[in-house]
């Protein structure tokens, strides 16, 4: 019973995270290629504040929940649950990194402009962002993917 608790928050944390993925997927970036230097930066500004308000309590959520699941089916490596598990970890692990070495350097360099001044190359940056943040997408949508696997297939 523990191990289904475990994977349920496991769950409803990776979802919070895929859900960033999904909505880029669905309108954020076509939004955000169509705004000139100004409204970009600005609203870059105004997400990154509130997402690194907010969002870290859930990254941190879903990385104690998803290290909880993979030491709690450890003891049958073999085992589907196990596999998925430790994938979905893994998936996790990568998208913090990406995060942290790539997308939140580049926030920090937008977060210096203002509105009305934003480089010249400023496209260059915003496609920096959008190129470290496929590979997160990539990354969290395995690793989610992964989870449903194992919960469709690996509980019993």
């Amino acid at each position: 019973m523990a191990i289904k608790i475990i994977f349920l928050f496991t769950l409803l944390a990776y979802s919070i995270i895929v859900s960033q993925s999904f909505m880029y997927i669905l309108a954020l970036k076509d939004v955000q290629l169509t705004l000139e230097a100004g409204p970009y930066t600005e609203l870059r500004k105004l997400i990154d504040a509130s997402m690194r308000g907010n969002f870290k309590y859930v990254v941190y959520a879903a990385l104690l929940t998803s290290l909880l699941l993979v030491l709690s089916t450890i003891k049958n490596p073999d085992s589907l649950l196990f596999i998925t598990a430790a994938i979905a970890f893994v998936a996790l692990i990568a998208d913090t990194l990406l995060t942290v070495k790539g997308n939140l350097p580049v926030n920090d360099i937008i977060n210096s402009w203002s509105s009305d001044n934003a480089p010249a190359n400023w496209k260059d940056y915003r496609a920096k962002w959008f190129t470290i943040f496929q590979y997160r997408q990539i990354a969290n949508i395995t690793g989610f993917v992964s989870l449903l696997i194992g919960a469709v297939f690996g509980l019993k």
